[in-house]
């Protein structure tokens, strides 16, 4: 007969293999849950969630009846178009500067289209992911006309106004610090603020990118009464951003975003993409509908319902907008710009 002794060793075992498996179900468990596929999500609540900025003209505003429009907006339904069919199945959440990146980190949107600048330190160290650029900017400073300034080296002893929690200002105080110049800064977190006080002269220079100073401008009593100036102080690639524990979903917006600047370049449109050029459009779109699971016209749609990249930037950016933007640096690779995508098969 075995003493009860005989039998510890083994029950230690077994409650140790026990303890075992259940930390490890619970490490399967957290790790499947942080890794949730953001696809699969919005395709579960057939709706996308999509950041945006709290309001800036020709990026992400809302119009007078209540609709948000602009650059980041289309792109937001681009992808909704992607994968739900439907460009209209967005919900938009306004975000300042500050706020953008904690929203996404903490899953209360899944894209953030939202004039972002594509760094390595937010590339690396915020658990992020630029799925591309979908607009190659620079920093730049908005100064009364009044001024007859025509380079920011003549900012000596200025007063500039930048909001928090952007890139700006640590660029803006290093281009002043190698040249010798000493300007200070007013800091505000909302954009709205830094605008209202340009506006009402409490800083002599606005500094930020430049297509959102352009916007600004536009938004001023008098928008001939300044200008922007023509020098550019930094690289700003903006681009939308997806959080890193799900590659699927940045892929499908990284090709959502090549797929609307190879259309541009390969000559589908809005108005052709669904007729003599819908087996064209087809085909482009057929390696991304095999890995998505997406309709084999997925392509037809998204261009159908939003345009191609020149559609969506002349509609909110181009000549016949507040903004008169020209393409510039946007322009296609084959114009002379800095657009240029892989190709699609």
């Amino acid at each position: 007969m075995h003493k009860a002794d005989d039998f510890l060793p083994a029950a230690r075992l077994i409650s140790g293999l026990a303890a075992t498996v259940a930390v490890s179900l619970l490490f399967v468990a957290a790790t499947t849950h942080a890794s949730a596929d953001t696809l699969d999500d919005v395709r579960a609540r057939k709706q996308l969630i999509c950041g945006v900025s709290s309001g800036l003209p020709g990026f992400s505003e809302k119009d007078g009846s209540g609709n948000w429009r602009g650059f980041d907006v289309d792109f937001c339904k681009a992808v909704a178009s992607a994968v739900l069919g439907d460009a209209s199945k967005v919900e938009y959440r306004p975000l300042s500067a500050e706020e953008r990146f904690d929203a996404l980190k903490n899953r209360e949107i899944d894209l953030l289209s939202r004039n972002s600048t594509w760094t390595m330190s937010r590339d690396l160290e915020l658990g992020l992911g630029f799925a591309g650029i979908s607009y190659f900017d620079g920093q730049g400073f908005l100064v009364p006309a009044i001024y007859g300034a025509t380079s920011p080296l003549q900012l000596d002893g200025a007063t500039i106004c930048v909001g928090s929690g952007t890139t700006s200002e640590s660029n803006a105080a290093d281009f002043f610090a190698k040249k010798n110049l000493k300007v200070s800064f007013l800091r505000f977190a909302e954009r709205s603020a830094v605008h209202a006080a340009y506006a009402a002269g409490k800083c002599d220079a606005f500094t930020g990118d430049r297509s959102a100073l352009a916007a600004e401008r536009s938004l001023l009593a008098k928008p001939q009464d300044h200008v922007v100036l023509r020098d550019v102080i930094s690289k700003e690639p903006l681009g939308p951003v997806t959080r890193k524990d799900s590659q699927r979903w940045t892929d499908l917006v990284r090709w959502t975003l090549f797929a609307l600047i190879n259309a541009e370049e390969l000559g589908l449109d809005s108005t052709s993409v669904g007729t003599t050029l819908r087996p064209k459009a087809i085909a482009m779109g057929a390696p991304a509908a095999r890995t998505f699971g997406l309709p084999e016209d997925w392509l037809v749609t998204v261009v159908g319902q939003v345009g191609n990249y020149a559609e969506i930037f002349e509609r909110n950016l181009g000549a016949d907008t507040p903004l008169a933007l020209s393409r510039g640096m946007n322009a296609l690779w084959t114009e002379g710009g800095l657009l240029y995508a892989p190709p699609m098969q």
